[in-house]
């Protein structure tokens, strides 16, 4: 997966893609959210995540409590411990990872926690959600970092024109 040429595409149609989202946002097609679940479907048959892992090499996600909590639990650590060995508070005051790539990405760029993983990695690239239109800027900002995130927008450009 050559991740510069994605990076490239994504940024040369930011334009493109901020127009397009902003315009489902003014006016989203009555059956968006089974549009939005089909191309998710259709892109991931497609792309294996495990060819890239961009996203748990550039980019950390948010640990909530819940979060937390399971993950330490699972990791046979006390929740405090487990903070103050892999987490930091942030600018927004969120709860993010001291260090990329992420912690317990393994050589073969599976998960060392895949069970119990951050809510925010499960859901990461957000391209199964209702209601797509409400997370427009996290879409933007997820095509430079992600594959078929830049691949969901630009089938879904063509999804809606049919």
């Amino acid at each position: 997966m050559n991740l510069d040429f994605y990076k490239k595409q994504a940024l040369q149609k930011q334009k493109e893609h901020k127009k397009f989202l902003d315009g489902l946002k003014k006016k989203p097609p009555k059956n968006l959210d089974y549009i939005v679940q089909e191309t998710h479907d259709e892109v991931f048959d497609e792309i294996d995540c495990l060819q890239c892992a961009n996203c748990c090499k550039t980019t950390g996600p948010l640990y909530t409590e819940k979060d937390i909590e399971r993950i330490s639990k699972h990791l046979r650590m006390k929740s405090a411990d487990f903070e103050a060995k892999f987490l930091r508070v942030d600018e927004d005051n969120d709860k993010v990872l001291q260090n990329l790539p992420c912690f317990f990405l393994n050589s073969d760029n599976t998960c060392s926690i895949y069970e119990v993983r951050p809510k925010a990695c499960r859901e990461y690239p957000h391209t199964d959600r209702k209601k797509i239109y409400q997370i427009n800027n996290l879409m933007l900002k997820n095509t430079v970092i992600c594959p078929a995130a830049f691949e969901f927008v630009e089938r879904m450009m063509k999804n809606i024109a049919k």
